[in-house]
Parts: C-alpha cells; structure tokens; sequence
C-alpha cells in the first residue's frame, strides 16, 4: 500500500468496480435493479475469510447504522492507512454517483463531522447546509 491512500491501487480498483458496476446498470436500468446488483456485490464483497478490513453502512427507514472493523495484528502501522484507504473509496463513490468531484465530497464529509459531536443514527439528525 502506498503512502496516499487515494493513490492506492486497492482504493482505484474499488473506485473503477464501482463505475463498472454502476455503468452496467445502464442509463435505462431501473434504479431497483441497479441498487439489488450492488446489494449483491456488497454481499459478495464480505464473503471469504480474507477481509483485512471493512467498513459498512446502511440506512434503514431513515435510521443510519455503520460499523468499521479491520485486522491489525499483523500490521499494526498499517491500520489507519486501511482505514484513510476506504474513506477514500468512498468519497470517491459518493463523488461519482453525485457528479462532483472527490474534493468537494471531502470537503463537505468534513465539515459535516465538524458539526456533529457523534455520528447522527437517524438522516434528520445531519445539520442543514
């Protein structure tokens, strides 16, 4: 792994997955069909034995549940570098699905940390702009 994550070639080939994926929907692809095949591809991804971390969130009837776990036995130095790694994968998605770029995603992820004293469980907790 690299010393910028954004660069890393896992946090890029995640990145390209998810265009791939999100392209393979198409443009006329219902948006149920295309959120069931990363449902899938989600599941697909926690399956096997060989995770070193993960980071997982869901939003249920408005309810945000999250949870971050990796391994650091081997490579303790390591963890907050997997760690920034997967921030960045995301930010990098939530850009692309926006049409944005990553900046600006980290940007306002940052800035919304910064007014939250813990993470808000329910989508009416996040602060208006």
């Amino acid at each position: 792994m690299s010393d910028d994550p954004a660069s890393d070639e896992s946090v890029s080939k995640a990145a390209g997955d998810d265009d791939r994926s999100a392209a393979a929907g198409g443009a006329d692809a219902p948006a149920s069909d295309d959120f069931e095949a990363e449902l899938a591809r989600a599941r697909d991804l926690l399956d096997g034995d060989n995770i070193d971390a993960v980071h997982v969130g869901v939003v249920r009837d408005g309810e945000v549940d999250t949870t971050f776990a990796q391994r650091t036995d081997d490579d303790p130095e390591g963890a907050g570098l997997r760690a920034l790694a997967l921030l960045a994968a995301h930010v990098r998605l939530v850009a692309g699905e926006a049409g944005v770029e990553p900046s600006t995603v980290a940007g306002d992820a940052a800035t919304l940390a910064g007014q939250v004293e813990q993470i808000p469980t329910d989508t009416e907790q996040i602060p208006d702009e």
